[in-house]
């Protein structure tokens, strides 16, 4: 926080950023009412569409963060998530025409997203990048626990056409904060590549080109997958926790401490773990931390009560702060052109995988029981810290 004189932009996109996360046009639509029989495939179709096309986005225009000055992409994306939620909220359209317009959105969200990584890159050196990453989890983990109980209540209260119009006008505020507050920077002063100085061509074939190389380095895939891997299985596990807790007759109330431990982890992990350890020490406990990610949800195989429950989701939240060890390791295996590219790729990747995770597991669930998936989860995440173990370095770099 105390860089935030020195760089501004950093540090106002941050905050802009948090304030933003509880306003996706995703929840209101999930929360919008269907014919009952289609009513679960729906609330999962509205879920996974604001994540799936986030990939194509990446691979087809991920280089324009790189080719783009960051202050019209960053606007850009707050005032097309505005335009979408009015739209959602005014109009009445067919489920399929709602659900295409948040695909729409997400298929660009990773152009703005590796804008704004980027920048804070950009601007924060050293130790303070990793410590700026951590504070960034930090406020949107809160701003997530604050928006979905916010969230829920607004729609309650309002419904969801009226929320999805107070979702328009918070991300309108946003985008006005970042066109007004952030700097106008040229590709010069913000690192980035102008036109078509990626090897030419449109911004579709750059971008596919410069997907290919970054996938290509063997440093590079291998932190990309590192930082893929053990949220996905996570999220696998996530998505069977209201299943979990239904099939053991948990009481009603335990349904939201249980989805409330994983963010409660998370952030208490990213505070610590910023907070007290000093780069070499996060470096050296990634592979411990990714074990702590997985080892809680084994647990989940002896089928244990609510309050063993939640303990193991909060040491398994706790874990994910391993990704802080990696942030130094990756930055510093980008090619400095393609640095938001690759931060969009980095996002979209995990998205799409997050959405994909519980699919896969609950499928898996299905044959073996909901504690059974959970624990196949853990223990794919320990295997890949165990893969870790095998790198030359404990981080790769």
């Amino acid at each position: 926080m105390r860089v935030r004189r020195s760089h501004p932009p950093g540090a106002r996109h941050r905050a802009h950023r948090s304030r933003a996360v509880a306003a996706s046009p995703r929840r209101a639509v999930r929360a919008t009412p269907g014919p009952s029989p289609r009513s679960a495939l729906l609330s999962a179709l509205a879920f996974g569409i604001g994540f799936l096309p986030q990939l194509f986005g990446s691979l087809l225009l991920g280089s324009l963060a790189d080719r783009l000055p960051p202050r019209a992409l960053i606007a850009g994306g707050y005032a097309l998530e505005c335009a979408a939620a009015l739209l959602l909220a005014l109009v009445r359209m067919p489920i399929a025409a709602s659900l295409g317009l948040v695909a729409l959105v997400a298929l660009a969200t990773p152009v703005f997203g590796g804008a704004s990584s980027r920048l804070v890159a950009q601007w924060l050196k050293g130790d303070a990048y990793v410590l700026g990453r951590s504070l960034n989890n930090i406020a949107s983990s809160g701003a997530q626990l604050f928006g979905l109980a916010l969230g829920g209540a607004v729609v309650a209260l309002l419904g969801p056409q009226r929320a999805l119009a107070v979702s328009a006008a918070l991300y309108l505020g946003c985008a006005l904060a970042i066109r007004i507050r952030l700097p106008r920077l040229e590709p010069g002063e913000f690192g980035g590549t102008s036109g078509g100085a990626r090897g030419g061509g449109g911004a579709v074939l750059a971008s596919l080109r410069g997907a290919g190389l970054l996938l290509r380095g063997h440093p590079v895939r291998r932190l990309m997958l590192a930082q893929w891997l053990p949220p996905t299985f996570v999220a696998g596990a996530e998505g069977l926790i209201v299943a979990y807790a239904g099939g053991h007759h948990f009481a009603p109330g335990w349904y939201a401490v249980l989805m409330g431990c994983l963010p409660v982890g998370i952030l208490v992990g990213d505070l610590l773990v910023g907070r007290l350890l000093r780069p070499p020490a996060r470096e050296r406990m990634v592979v411990p931390l990714i074990a702590l990610t997985g080892l809680p949800l084994v647990g989940f195989v002896t089928e244990p009560g609510a309050g063993v429950s939640s303990c193991l989701l909060l040491l398994c939240g706790f874990g994910l702060a391993y990704g802080l060890g990696l942030q130094r390791p990756f930055l510093d295996a980008l090619p400095q052109d393609g640095r938001g590219q690759a931060f969009g790729l980095l996002g979209s990747g995990s998205m799409t995988l997050q959405g994909v995770g519980p699919a896969c597991f609950g499928t898996v669930a299905a044959g073996i029981g909901t504690g059974g998936a959970i624990a196949l989860a853990g223990g794919a995440a320990v295997l890949t810290a165990g893969w870790i173990l095998t790198w030359h370095a404990p981080t790769g770099s």
